[in-house]
């Protein structure tokens, strides 16, 4: 079941919006296994009075589900974003059923995945400054690294859109790193004790 924790800078919640953002978010909702508790974290921000900015992340136990979108109205960004959350899980999906399909048979459907993946957050760049001297940490956040190989890695780091994602090899029990290249090519960062 899906809790709801909706906050909003520069935009008013009103009893309809929340109720629209649940009815669109409650549609994913079938994806999970049952009996799955998550909580929504829906962000709302208003961008020079034009446009709207709506993020949502559901972490799970062992999944992050994370997709945002700006459009000029605020239910027609809450449209799209669950377009591609819905997209997010049919691709992870698809690609956890076709991985694992001789090795389990049948394959593993969505709800069962949880094996395999991380619960990761955010990394974001904050180096303004050009002065080496004078770098200031902003964020420090921290996360579980969960085993797993390095597609599933390249598969959690692309389903929470960023460039770069640190797990633990599930073979070495190292600590290792996957990355998008500029080519649009991936890397890994092997560690080493």
């Amino acid at each position: 079941m899906l809790q709801y924790n909706i906050k909003a800078d520069n935009v008013e919640v009103t009893p309809a919006v929340r109720e629209y953002i649940e009815k669109k978010v409650d549609k994913i909702e079938r994806y999970f296994p049952e009996g799955t508790n998550a909580t929504a974290m829906v962000n709302l921000k208003a961008l020079n009075h034009s446009q709207t900015k709506v993020e949502i992340t559901i972490p799970m136990k062992n999944l992050v589900l994370r997709a945002e979108e700006r459009h000029d109205e605020l239910y027609a960004a809450v449209d799209l974003i669950i377009g591609k959350l819905e997209r997010q899980i049919r691709k992870y999906k698809t690609k956890i059923n076709r991985k694992f399909r001789d090795r389990e048979g049948m394959g593993i459907a969505f709800a069962s995945a949880e094996q395999v993946t991380q619960t990761s957050n955010d990394a974001e760049n904050s180096y303004t400054d050009e002065d080496d001297e004078d770098l200031t940490i902003v964020r420090t956040k921290q996360f579980e690294l969960k085993p797993m190989d390095e597609e599933e890695a390249v598969l959690q780091m692309n389903m929470l859109g960023h460039n770069f994602f640190v797990f633990t090899d599930a073979e070495s029990n190292e600590t290792n790193i996957v990355y998008k290249r500029k080519d649009g090519t991936y890397g890994l960062i092997e560690t080493s004790s």
